[in-house]
């Protein structure tokens, strides 16, 4: 497992993917980018979430031309999504895009492709090929019987090797399916093949629940066997959503140790406290401390709890009407059960 380490090395804005890099999280707005307000709205929320390049929909010059204001006010570099008109892919890295998305085979032509090639090596912009399953040539899908992982490695190479005739290599592939397993076996065969830095996500998964579980089992798969430079969960739903399960994904994988990591045992007949209200309420005050790199347990059996919770930094368990902080598995003390959380955060304020 050792694909993501040798890849190369790719700079988006002031950040590097490949080569061992750290994994970043991308997500997309889903404003109107010529809506420079919301836009930028949006993006300082999902940076705050812990988003580490955004991407925007660039249908028109209105949305090209919006790019530069908004590049102005936020932090993370910001990628183009172009489909179709090669003058907007153009016209997006001269306003100031960090990278640019684009489908070589659709962009109008080799005149047109070697056009947008050529504004992005003046400016040093890579270039990220996408291949998905819904848009797979009907030639591949005749030659492979149907839309297969070979099919779709096939594209996305064809698609690499015209960047490459234009005498470009600052490039990033991205190969995504909605099928999970379709989705890892491309994966598998790509990383073989090229070692060219890969996006990947599960496109199309679905709403926030079905589409969080498909996420974690195919990039989560992906990730564990070494692939993958930068991920997307790609959710019908707030782009915050998509953001949060990335960073579960990287941390429950190891691949990503900020924050602190909340484990809770699961309801049962012992439980006489709020569990699943104490657990969310633990989570949600977890996120002002990004700094710490600890694990905090919330359980719910005052009897067991610390000892089943004893890989935790720090924790608690409750009781009937009151409860324990505890640290290591070792009791600190014991308190009413209403200053559970408050007890947690005082000790956590300060953590040292």
């Amino acid at each position: 497992m050792t694909y993501r380490e040798h890849t190369r090395k790719v700079r988006i804005g002031d950040r590097t993917i490949g080569g061992g890099s750290p994994i970043l999280i991308q997500s997309m707005t889903n404003t109107p980018t010529e809506d420079v307000e919301a836009t930028v709205s949006q993006i300082l929320e999902l940076e705050k979430a812990g988003c580490d390049i955004i991407r925007c929909t660039v249908p028109d010059a209105a949305a090209a031309e919006a790019l530069g204001q908004i590049k102005k006010r936020i932090h993370i570099p910001l990628v183009a999504d172009i489909h179709f008109d090669y003058r907007m892919a153009i016209l997006a890295i001269e306003n100031g895009a960090d990278k640019v998305r684009i489908n070589p085979g659709n962009i109008g032509g080799e005149d047109k492709l070697d056009a947008v090639v050529k504004a992005a090596r003046e400016r040093g912009v890579p270039i990220r090929v996408g291949v998905n399953s819904g848009s797979l040539e009907r030639e591949l899908v005749e030659k492979y019987g149907g839309v297969t992982p070979e099919g779709l490695v096939e594209s996305a190479l064809d698609k690499v090797h015209m960047i490459e005739k234009c005498d470009y290599d600052r490039i990033v592939i991205s190969i995504k399916s909605s099928d999970v397993l379709t989705c890892i076996r491309a994966h598998e065969l790509l990383a073989e093949k090229t070692d060219y830095p890969l996006h990947v996500g599960i496109t199309e998964a679905g709403t926030v629940r079905g589409g969080t579980v498909k996420s974690a089992v195919g990039i989560g798969t992906i990730l564990y066997e070494g692939i993958g430079d930068t991920i997307r969960v790609s959710l019908s739903g707030d782009p915050a959503e998509e953001v949060w399960t990335a960073k579960q994904i990287l941390r429950d994988l190891q691949l990503r140790r900020d924050g602190i990591e909340i484990v809770a045992c699961p309801t049962c007949g012992r439980t006489k406290i709020d569990l699943i209200g104490l657990a969310e309420a633990a989570e949600k005050m977890a996120e002002e401390y990004p700094h710490l790199h600890i694990r905090v347990a919330v359980m719910g059996c005052a009897v067991n709890g610390p000892g089943e919770a004893r890989e935790a930094d720090i924790g608690i368990a409750g009781g009937n009407g009151e409860g324990l902080l505890f640290k290591k598995g070792v009791i600190v003390r014991k308190m009413p059960e209403s200053e559970l959380l408050s007890a947690l955060k005082q000790e956590l304020d300060n953590w040292r």
